[in-house]
């Protein structure tokens, strides 16, 4: 190969309920806009300024050797096609353009040089017709020079129980696969009872994708498992040595170019770098959840948008700053990126090890910052997104809550100063909240995840299995971790939860918080009962209620909290204990993880696991 496709250009997106604007707008005129290729009428402009199809040239020129890249496409008509640019504030450019007249079947090549965009800016292509001008351009491809050899990429979808889901990804990766040459293979651990492989359109799938596919079933050890079984089975091949696996959750939304333009980008890396793909929100798809993320380790706070990230923003909206247009024009540094969608080259598997064995929640952080720790960051590439559930949209009150403050945890003793003091503080301050909210089976996971943090390294030498089913049955304990219709809640009659709405937050929250407590405690209530929505659930408005009916994040249904003294003082008496066990022994914890890392991420290890 003498160029490899770094993107292509594409029209229209992988399902209906993806906006076509995502990847070409109409600026004038009429077009029509199909996946690989668009018509426009006369006096027409399309521009690729959008999320899809920009090149992200301040990512290529900061991490790539290639000092140069070029937009083909093959042309039928008459019309303009100029290649734009922007600048770290978004102020446009044209590169290069040509002119052509009444050619059928016409190759157009535009190039354009990789210097101009250290901090910040794209690379696009527009199309523009005048009166009476009719244009067809098909098969757009961005190429770069093509390294001496290609580093194939193999895919690990890591599914349990979402059958359907990851049948359909499966199903866009085969539609695609010819326009995929850099895929190598696809792993599926399936981890599940509800089996992939027992879905009708399976075997059409696996015969499309033919030796390709690699169906492993397995015991359920969460995402850490399913992810690393991918990374286990590459490096267990010589001829992937220098192969890149690529994580893909098993319930987004897929869009197969993300392949090409994450291994690509891998490719011609100056050097070995993680490259994470972005999430857009599945419910409300012109959303970007996040330009590029960090952790604040040492308070425990994951998902922190790095500074001048878009958050949650519209892609097809504009900055009610600036005016401008959502772009990510400033090029980000991230922390870590999620695993809906993250490439992790062999040489970061050589130095760093694998994953650790968390079952699931902050394994992506941790592995990041350890592979960081070893020289190799994390890039999170625009432009390379997939449609996952949105965040928002999750309750935080789940069994899976105790994963994420263990392992937080213990992300925070292994890859930062770990002051105890200020860990104290911040785990004492949410169980505060909790207790506050009348969130019982919420401080009691609290208080299990410290406890079991306390147990040292061996918590982890079953991957978490018995770990999720005693945080499951401790919570089953508590009425409020229980969801119901709000039409069918036990013991309260429908019409007599109405609403009463939060007042705004506290400008003095300590003084709240003492006065919150001491009501508490004496068991003076302002409201008996009262339901409140998902977004007004705050401590200082929920303590106010002796029962309180609380809409679920997820809006499907709701939990009741009522409050109870003996389980608050209960638990608050805990919950000290165990913090100040923490204060006291977490130093020496904290060795003990950090000599047991390397066992407990070695390739023996999750051989183990895998009971191979």
């Amino acid at each position: 190969m003498t160029d490899l496709t770094t993107q292509r250009g594409l029209y229209a997106g992988p399902a209906p309920t993806v906006s076509k604007d995502l990847y070409a707008e109409v600026c004038t005129g009429s077009a029509v806009r199909d996946r690989d290729a668009v018509r426009l009428a006369p006096a027409t402009k399309v521009s690729g300024n959008t999320y899809f199809g920009r090149f992200p040239a301040s990512y290529w020129q900061r991490w790539s050797t290639v000092t140069e890249v070029s937009v083909e496409a093959v042309v039928t008509g008459t019309g303009l096609l100029s290649m734009g640019a922007s600048d770290v504030e978004g102020e446009p450019r044209v590169v290069a353009a040509e002119q052509v007249a009444d050619v059928k079947q016409t190759k157009v090549t535009l190039t354009a040089q990789l210097d101009k965009f250290y901090d910040g800016g794209a690379l696009w292509l527009d199309l523009e017709t005048e009166g009476g001008q009719t244009l067809r351009v098909e098969q757009v491809r961005w190429t770069v020079e093509a390294p001496e050899k290609i580093r194939p990429t193999a895919v690990t979808i890591c599914t349990m129980n979402r059958a359907d889901d990851c049948l359909k990804n499966l199903q866009a990766l085969a539609a695609d696969v010819s326009s995929l040459e850099t895929l190598d293979a696809i792993y599926v651990a399936d981890q599940g009872t509800d089996l992939v492989e027992s879905r009708d359109g399976f075997e059409q799938v696996a015969k499309d994708l033919a030796d390709k596919l690699h169906y492993i079933k397995q015991p359920n050890l969460g995402g850490a498992g399913g992810f690393t079984r991918g990374l286990y089975e590459v490096a267990g091949h010589t001829a992937t040595e220098h192969a890149n696996v690529l994580f893909m959750d098993d319930d987004v939304l897929l869009e197969p170019d993300l392949v090409i333009r994450m291994t690509a980008f891998s490719n011609r890396a100056a050097n070995p770098i993680i490259v994470g793909g972005q999430m857009l929100n599945l419910f409300h798809p012109n959303q970007l959840h996040v330009g590029a993320e960090y952790a604040r380790l040492n308070t425990l706070e994951p998902g922190q948008p790095v500074e001048h990230s878009l958050t949650t923003a519209d892609l097809l909206g504009v900055d009610e700053e600036t005016l401008k247009p959502n772009r990510q024009e400033r090029r980000l540094d991230a922390g870590y990126n999620g695993w809906w969608s993250c490439l992790i080259p062999y040489e970061v598997v050589q130095a760093t090890g694998y994953p650790m064995p968390f079952f699931f929640q902050w394994d992506d952080a941790e592995y990041s910052y350890r592979a960081r720790a070893h020289g190799f960051p994390t890039v999170t590439l625009p432009g390379a997104g997939v449609w996952h559930a949105d965040f928002h949209m999750k309750d935080w009150d789940e069994w899976h809550r105790y994963f994420n403050l263990r392992n937080s945890i213990i992300t925070a003793a292994l890859h930062s100063p770990f002051n105890l003091n200020l860990l104290s503080r911040v785990l004492l301050a949410q169980l505060v909240r909790y207790l506050l909210g009348m969130q019982y089976g919420l401080s009691a996971t609290l208080i299990k995840a410290v406890e079991d943090f306390l147990e040292g390294p061996e918590i982890l030498r079953d991957g978490g299995v018995e770990a999720m089913k005693e945080i499951r049955r401790i919570r089953d304990q508590y009425p409020e971790t229980k969801r119901h219709k709000a039409t069918d809640v036990p013991g309260i009659a429908s019409n007599d939860i109405g609403i009463i709405n939060s007042a705004p937050p506290p400008s003095r929250t300590v003084v709240v918080l003492i006065k919150r407590l001491l009501d508490q405690t004496r068991g003076r209530h302002r409201f008996g009962l009262g339901a409140v929505p998902a977004d007004e659930a705050h401590w200082w408005h929920t303590s106010l209620f002796t029962t309180v009916v609380v809409t679920d994040a997820g809006q499907d249904g709701v939990r009741v909290r009522s409050y109870d003294r003996a389980k608050t003082l209960d638990l608050a008496k805990r919950g000290i204990r165990v913090i100040q066990r923490l204060r006291k022994e977490g130093s020496a914890v904290q060795e003990q993880y950090k000599r047991a890392m390397p066992e407990l991420t070695s390739r023996e290890n999750w051989a183990r696991l895998y009971d191979l």
